[in-house]
């Protein structure tokens, strides 16, 4: 076997992996949505919002109905058709954030991650996370739910100020707080407090409850990502993960897909952990204080809007006594070592899958070269001569039989030409000359099986690491994370694999040296669609392939004309 089979096998096995994913995608019938039954305001204590995604609602939401004296809060809030009503904007912008919050609920409606553009021809327009587009929607909502009327994500807020800014130039203080305040009409206050830090995609929220009615105060806090699956369920080659994910140390990452969503609510208590939206390259994630115990949940609102989120253990607050709710937001990129630093397991939304053992240690290297050079193309160059150093033993193993076997091959012709049409006298003496000339036929397999997982893991890590996202790297290349816009490189691969079969002896089966001479026109379109960095690798990796066998098949060539003069 030789390093053309090598991407031969390593290709086909991507190709199989993503069409599978993606038929799977395209095929599965989703199950039918749960029915749940209505929650009762007794229940829950949260007035229900009957409004239709993208249908105009009035400016404020009705207050929610108190439950019964006595009566235990709901443990999430109830079940109720998405729709969104508008109260106040408050603009909150800093170094790495352009956010709105609405009064109505105290959302987060919109994010804006200024250092990240859509596309490199638009440096202006950033990428934005949260969207209340109904078409999009994606917003973060948190409340409190109580025996009493109490500020869920209808309840309307007060604000003193609708516009903040800390921004990179700013002096003095690190970062904001913006307070929205609401008041019940027996005595208790709500204030509920975003903290937003400079160069930090991490936002503290917090509900600070002050109980200055004559009775006791019961409640909890919840937090939730409400989402519209906004996939049409096309057939698509490059696929992606976009959905829901959760974290606890018992399970470590789940995925809770939006079918999994619509065919039973999660419903689970651990300690600590996260709750999770992502989708490629960035993520948003509610992280609860690391000792709290929460009630994980999810529902589907209909066929096309989801919502997972988390619930805190009740709280009793006595008359005169106030207590605050605590949790924190992630909104922005799936950057590994600023994931890690904030919760445990947080970098694991960079989804390598199966393969995420190989691929850690590929990042990390890759990203060690690029400290060294600063350039994502040349770290990537670097990092294949490396992996061709680390292989260089078994690709000389394998290159040493294809050499050997080249050398035999027109004795193998003669052998065919003898026997003709018997295949078992044919293979016998072919096994024979074999075992004269001391050559393995399969003396090149563990060289593929080897590299197999590298190359898929490789494939992961350029497809998902949002460092290589917009990339450049030399003249046309501008974007390591997508197609090569003009199909340079691509061409230039299916070339070295077009030389590295010309450096190869035809398999001697007539119908497999067909499919042999026709892979390189079979591969060189299907990558032209691959992320250019991938196939940067894979150009780097055949160039260096090709002089590596043609020394190796030169030396045994010449090696064996001294033994036969």
């Amino acid at each position: 076997m030789d390093n053309y089979r090598i991407l031969i096998f390593a290709a086909l096995s991507v190709v199989i992996i993503f069409l599978w994913q993606a038929w799977q995608q395209e095929q599965v019938v989703p199950p039918a949505a749960v029915t749940a039954p209505a929650a009762t305001q007794a229940q829950s204590g949260i007035a229900q919002t009957p409004a239709e995604p993208g249908a105009s609602a009035p400016a404020t939401n009705a207050a929610p109905t108190a439950a019964p004296a006595g009566a235990a809060t709901s443990a999430t809030p109830a079940i109720e058709k998405p729709g969104l009503v508008s109260g106040q904007r408050v603009h909150v912008k800093t170094d790495v954030l352009d956010i709105i919050i609405d009064t109505n609920g105290g959302d987060m409606r919109q994010a804006d991650l200024t250092a990240y553009p859509v596309k490199v021809t638009e440096p202006g327009k950033p990428v934005r996370l949260l969207d209340e587009t109904p078409s999009t929607l994606f917003i973060a909502q948190s409340g409190l739910l109580a025996n009493r009327p109490a500020p869920d994500h209808h309840a309307q807020f007060s604000v003193e100020k609708t516009e903040y800014t800390l921004t990179s130039t700013d002096k003095g203080a690190d970062e904001i707080k913006v307070p929205l305040l609401w008041t019940s009409p027996d005595g208790v206050t709500v204030t509920k407090v975003y903290t937003f830090r400079r160069g930090s995609y991490v936002v503290d929220v917090d509900h600070t409850v002050n109980n200055t009615s004559p009775t006791e105060w019961k409640g909890r806090q919840y937090r939730q990502l409400q989402r519209r699956d906004s996939s049409d369920g096309g057939l698509s080659l490059i696929y992606t993960y976009t959905g829901g994910v959760i974290y606890s140390e018992a399970k470590k990452y789940e995925k809770i897909t939006f079918d999994d969503m619509k065919e039973e609510n999660l419903s689970r208590d651990f300690t600590g952990g996260w709750a999770a939206m992502i989708q490629h390259y960035f993520v948003s994630a509610w992280i609860p204080k690391a000792d709290e115990n929460n009630h994980y949940y999810s529902k589907a609102l209909d066929d096309k809007h989801y919502v997972l989120g988390m619930a805190s253990p009740e709280v009793a607050i006595a008359p005169g006594q106030s207590s605050t709710f605590t949790s924190r937001l992630y909104v922005g990129p799936k950057l590994q070592d600023m994931l890690e630093k904030i919760a445990p397991g947080l970098e694991l939304t960079v989804d390598y899958g199966p393969l995420t053992i190989i691929a850690k240690p590929l990042f990390w290297l890759l990203e060690w070269f690029h400290k060294a050079v600063n350039n994502w193309g040349w770290a990537i160059v670097l990092l294949t001569l490396t992996i061709k150093l680390v292989f260089f033993k078994l690709s000389e193993t394998s290159y040493r039989s294809m050499a050997n076997m080249r050398r035999l091959q027109p004795k193998m012709v003669a052998l065919k030409e003898r026997y003709g049409d018997d295949r078992q006298k044919f293979s016998q003496a072919m096994m024979e000359l074999y075992k004269k000339e001391k050559v393995n036929p399969v003396g090149g397999c563990l060289p593929v099986l080897v590299q197999i997982p590298v190359f898929i893991a490789l494939y992961w890590v350029l497809l998902e690491s949002v460092e290589l996202r917009q990339a450049p790297f030399i003249l046309w290349l501008q974007d390591l994370s997508t197609r090569d816009p003009y199909y340079v490189l691509p061409l230039i691969m299916g070339i070295t694999m077009v030389i590295q079969q010309r450096l190869n002896p035809p398999p001697p089966d007539p119908v497999m040296a067909k499919v042999v001479k026709y892979m390189p026109y079979i591969f060189t379109p299907f990558f032209a669609f691959f992320p250019s960095g991938l196939v940067l690798y894979w150009v780097v990796n055949n160039t260096l392939s090709i002089a590596q066998q043609w020394f190796i098949t030169h030396r045994i060539d010449k090696l064996a004309a001294k033994q036969t003069s």
